[in-house]
């Protein structure tokens, strides 16, 4: 019974410790280290967006985008817009990711 009673003390003890750390930072200790392991994960659609992006096509594609947005931002008044390429761009990156995306899924 003794063994008992000492094993609910420490487990108050403990359960204390928790409440304690809880109340000082707003969080249990167990959720800080969680949330450190999950900023550590590369998210597979950014990398490969980045390997999407330097492919001949998506090249091209991006540079006609950044010409149209340069030749618009050096005009104060003008009616143009670069959604065209825009589009066209995302276009062909999304068309590119998805080819590889699955295969890093679980």
């Amino acid at each position: 019974m003794r063994g008992a009673v000492v094993g609910a003390l420490r487990k108050v003890a403990v359960m204390g410790v928790e409440d304690e750390t809880m109340w000082k930072t707003g969080e249990p200790e167990d959720e800080e280290e969680e949330e450190e392991e999950e900023e550590e994960l590369l998210d597979p659609l950014t990398t490969i967006r980045e390997q999407c992006d330097q492919k001949e096509k998506c090249a091209q594609l991006k540079l006609s985008l950044d010409t149209c947005t340069e030749r618009v931002n050096s005009r104060s008044q003008t009616e143009e817009t670069c959604t065209e390429e825009l589009f066209d761009f995302l276009h062909a990156r999304d068309h590119c990711v998805a080819e590889q995306i699955f295969s890093k899924l679980k």
